[in-house]
């Protein structure tokens, strides 16, 4: 591995169960990654091998249905954020072709009272399937429960209190995203810039990506070299998005990351993906801490909401006119 990537193996547990010792090595290590590259993976998260071989079963069977039942789980009105995105839809910040992916996203359920149920749509039911319901809910609020505690283990390395974050992605409006990135049949009609999904950095706080069904994604290193990223099939990936990277004025890493097109063996073939963007809630302030600014670090970014900043991007990746 090149000394310019850090993609470190960490035990959640080392954190959620482990001495103070193990609790303060874990979050030096997870912040020591994210300053370097952005990426780290993660074992022991609160998510079975079953559940997870059994999401992927579920997500398959949803793409396989006709193209006709899963047109009526597109809700263009929603920007992509909940239900069925068919394919040409998003594309990465500056490019002008779309990815050659299709897409589901499920969102917050709240059940508290909380009054910022108002501000989100409801999630889409998928008739056919009512285990492809019941197995993504389970995931969303496991994946959920284990970002706070890598948040927690963030909140540390930045010398912030513990629950920095804890409030404001309680309720949060985090998405669960399924992908296809569907065969490519006739790959030398396609135009040439067209992949699986283009270069980009993630909106959110960070992502927590569940292994995929096949290789394809790879990280952009400091000295511009792309570097493939494989995760133990029971880990997952969790790297930081653009929302931390100005929280931090920078000293986290929003690292640019890609999928590529398969080799042309393997271009007949799907790959499934389900990554879980952690979002806080809209009203977040994202001003940059004072405790990352300094004469040698000068304020990158200028002020803005969690809830403005997302709308800004949606509307850069193509969901949102």
């Amino acid at each position: 591995m090149s000394a310019e990537v850090n993609i470190p193996r960490l035990d959640l547990n080392d954190y959620i169960k482990g001495s103070p010792e193990q609790k303060k090595k874990f979050s030096d290590n997870i912040g020591k990654a994210y300053n370097e590259t952005g990426f780290v993976t993660i074992a022991n998260h609160g998510m079975t091998q079953e559940l997870m071989n059994e999401l992927y079963a579920e997500v398959k069977k949803f793409f396989t249905l006709p193209e006709e039942d899963k047109l009526k789980y597109e809700k263009p009105e929603l920007a992509g954020q909940r239900g069925y995105t068919s394919k040409g839809k998003e594309k990465a910040k500056d490019s002008k072709t779309p990815d050659l992916k299709e897409f589901w996203q499920s969102g917050q359920v709240v059940t508290d009272g909380d009054p910022v149920k108002e501000e989100y749509p409801d999630n889409v039911t998928v008739e056919e399937l009512p285990r492809f319901n019941e197995v993504t809910r389970e995931v969303y609020q496991r994946l959920e429960y284990a970002g706070k505690y890598l948040l927690r283990a963030i909140a540390i390395y930045l010398e912030l209190p513990e629950n920095y974050f804890d409030d404001k992605v309680h309720n949060g409006n985090s998405i669960l995203r399924a992908i296809h990135y569907f065969p490519l049949d006739n790959p030398e009609a396609l135009p040439d810039d067209a992949v699986r999904a283009g270069a980009h950095e993630d909106i959110n706080l960070i992502t927590l990506l569940i292994g995929a069904s096949a290789d394809g994604l790879e990280v952009l290193t400091r000295d511009g070299q792309w570097f493939p990223v494989k995760a133990n099939a029971e880990d997952i990936v969790v790297n930081v998005g653009d929302m931390l990277q100005r929280l931090t004025n920078n000293k986290l890493k929003s690292t640019t990351h890609r999928v590529v097109n398969p080799p042309v063996e393997l271009m007949k073939t799907s790959r499934y993906s389900v990554p879980f963007f952690l979002h806080p809630k809209s009203q977040m302030d994202l001003t940059c801490l004072e405790s990352c600014v300094d004469a040698n670090h000068p304020k990158a970014y200028d002020d803005i909401t969690a809830g403005n900043y997302l709308d800004e991007r949606l509307r850069e990746i193509g969901l949102k006119k």
